[in-house]
């Protein structure tokens, strides 16, 4: 184990971020591969596993970025105005994914076919579906390349076991995401393996959106404070306007709120002992 940690340690930043991104869409295609063994899911668990999703989401923000995104601010602008890039960065991170939201054709999983969004399509279900979730690892790919970034950077605010603990939080949060999307598809009539399929695609955005986070930052090392603070804007306006509403709308909201504080307490446990 100590030798792959050295060996890691010792690429490139963006390599690094490919690696991470790709184990986090490695356990999202780990969770779709879950269709093989059941057809369903009970709108209860779904509900569960989406709130602990939130939950990751919700504490990834606070822990893994907007924290060290302020830390690294009062070098610059002093411990009364260090709030400013994270402030700039999380208002433009969310009005970033309130666009996609508003173009990218989408369906959420438990809403009606009449209830799409973004841009009117012809296309079929399963790839709003999927569109849907691919919505919600963008920013999570984002988070992951810009925190590998800054360890690179030699930034004290941001440990090397601080970059681990976001990629394995993300990673432990889209293991459920990737059920919650391939079993949905197997009931709608999809085969095993087409549901397995269309399942892991729907992450296959994260190394994409790492690589592109991690090169930027590296690119343009000032923005580093406002890039973490982007990542976390677009993970919660993801939670706040499409994973927190898709659990409240059954009589199992009590067990999605449970699993927002699981997934919560599990991602700050993650940034915490290993940061």
């Amino acid at each position: 184990m100590d030798v792959f940690v050295e060996w890691f340690r010792s690429q490139s930043a963006v390599y690094q971020a490919f690696l991470a991104t790709t184990f986090t869409w490695g356990l999202t295609a780990f969770g779709a591969s879950f269709v093989f063994l059941f057809k369903t899911v009970t709108r209860k668990w779904l509900d569960f596993m989406l709130g602990f999703t939130g939950g990751v989401m919700i504490a990834a923000s606070f822990w893994s970025l907007l924290t060290p995104s302020i830390e690294m601010a009062e070098k610059d602008f002093g411990a009364n105005w260090a709030w400013v890039p994270a402030a700039v960065g999380f208002i433009v991170g969310a009005a970033f994914i309130y666009l996609i939201d508003k173009i990218l054709p989408h369906l959420h999983i438990n809403a009606k076919p009449t209830e799409t969004e973004g841009i009117k399509t012809g296309w079929n279900r399963t790839i709003l579906l999927v569109l849907a979730i691919t919505l919600h690892n963008i920013p999570e790919g984002l988070a992951v390349g810009v925190s590998f970034s800054a360890v690179s950077m030699g930034h004290p605010d941001f440990t090397f076991g601080s970059a681990m603990a976001l990629a394995l939080g993300i990673g432990i949060q889209n293991f459920p995401e990737g059920i919650a999307v391939a079993v949905p598809l197997r009931r709608l009539g999809l085969s095993r393996w087409k549901s397995f399929w269309w399942g892991q695609l729907s992450a296959i955005v994260e190394p994409i959106a790492g690589v592109i986070g991690a090169f930027a930052v590296i690119v343009a090392e000032p923005v580093l404070p406002y890039a973490l603070s982007f990542a976390a804007g677009a993970m919660i306006y993801v939670v706040v306007e499409e994973v927190i509403p898709e659990t409240q709308q059954d009589k199992y909201a009590d067990f999605a709120t449970i699993g927002v504080i699981i997934g919560f307490v599990v991602m700050m446990a993650l940034d915490v002992g290993l940061g």
